[in-house]
């Protein structure tokens, strides 16, 4: 879990999902970073538009099917 190899497959995860969010024209970043035990990564959407959180979370949720193995 903490292989260079692991984080490759984890951050190429988050990208597929912040690609597939961001196809309704969202603005999706991603981070990823090596934890203590294992890679971890996130997808975090633009939050600073006003009444942009329901929407960015529908994105998002919409984007996990993007995330999936390949």
């Amino acid at each position: 879990m903490k292989t260079p190899g692991s984080g490759e497959a984890v951050r190429e995860t988050a990208e597929r999902i912040a690609a597939a969010a961001g196809s309704d024209g969202g603005d999706f970043r991603t981070d990823s970073a090596l934890g203590a035990r294992r890679w971890r990564a996130a997808v975090i959407g633009d939050y600073r538009r006003m009444n942009a959180a329901e929407r960015t979370r529908r994105a998002l949720l919409r984007g996990l099917d993007g995330g999936g193995s390949r």
